[in-house]
């Protein structure tokens, strides 16, 4: 993958073209056209110089942002935006189409090396993903878009559906989240997660993992099932753990993946977090192969224990893009 450019803002500036564009976006905004509903459903959105890093950059975080970069009087781009915004409302957040008026943001196309419309590109963990010129048929768009979705999975990205509010989220010196912080407030009385509560209490982790199994039986997509059992899980390994052989072994063996899961495990559960992180990113970063692979897949794994917009994840998960594209 693309390494992040430097998105410095330069280029020429046709003002005339620019100010056409800004009347179009104006007259829109006024008459409720597209682009005003696009910005209302929240899967289609128009980008400007000002807003790229909040809406582009700070966005691809959390969910794919895929770019698409037009102009009103280039005719492939109104056969191409048609089938972009309808696949981005079939996926329904799983990913966001960003649009940029090339006329109306010239110094941002430059800095995106825009030499072509239309242009296609996107944005995970805010490290750029090659896309495609052209207005290619529905059918590759999609080919595309599939290959897009197996790069967010392969850095443990969840879909925007899943993402939730920002309640819940961990604050930067805390651990994994409680159940009561998960399911929204002590008053939530789900009973899936007052039956994994109170065998937590009674130090049944066995039983809590059957409850959240559960609860993931009825409904695969349970975000706080997922969250829990990944907890819990986390908990039946470090209890398996010498911490002090666990600490040796790692120290002696820096590649090894399996020491160095172990006490990631263990500074996870102590509330060392970024340590956590930070101790898979370099095993990641040191080898290759089944072994990178290995060490990914346990990163993944911690990440699942948190609020998906929690930032520590979001900041361990864009270096794990890079790490790997």
């Amino acid at each position: 993958m693309t390494q992040p450019r430097d998105f410095s803002l330069y280029g020429a500036v046709d003002l005339g073209a620019r100010k056409a564009a800004a009347q179009r976006a104006q007259e829109a905004s006024r008459a409720g056209g597209p682009e005003g509903t696009d910005a209302a459903n929240g899967h289609v959105f128009d980008v400007t110089e000002a807003t790229f890093e909040a809406d582009v950059l700070e966005r691809s975080r959390t969910v794919p942002v895929v770019m698409d970069l037009w102009a009103e009087w280039c005719g492939p781009c109104k056969q191409l935006s048609p089938v972009l915004e309808k696949l981005a409302a079939e996926a329904d957040g799983a990913w966001v189409l960003a649009k940029v008026d090339v006329d109306a943001n010239p110094q941002l196309s430059a800095a995106l090396q825009v030499q072509s419309i239309p242009m296609v590109v996107a944005v995970v963990g805010g490290q750029l993903v090659p896309g495609f010129l052209g207005a290619l048929p529905e059918a590759q768009v999609r080919q595309w878009l599939g290959q897009l979705m197996q790069v967010a999975q392969q850095v443990g990205m969840p879909s925007a559906a899943g993402a939730g509010g920002e309640a819940g989220e961990a604050g930067p010196g805390a651990g994994p989240p409680g159940l009561e912080e998960m399911a929204g407030g002590p008053g939530y009385r789900d009973p899936g997660l007052v039956e994994a509560q109170e065998a937590m209490e009674r130090g049944d982790l066995d039983g809590a993992a059957a409850a959240f199994e559960r609860m993931l039986e009825a409904d695969s997509g349970h975000p706080i099932a997922a969250q829990g059992l990944a907890q819990v899980n986390l908990f039946r390994r470090v209890n398996s753990y010498d911490e002090a052989a666990a600490r040796r072994a790692a120290a002696g063996s820096p590649d090894d993946v399996d020491a160095q899961s172990k006490v990631a495990d263990l500074d996870l559960a102590n509330g060392r977090v970024d340590d956590a992180f930070d101790r898979l990113l370099g095993v990641i970063r040191r080898t290759s192969g089944e072994d990178r692979d290995q060490a990914r897949r346990h990163l993944i794994g911690l990440f699942d224990i948190f609020p998906p917009r929690d930032p520590r994840v979001a900041k361990a998960r864009s270096t794990l893009s890079t790490l790997l594209f």
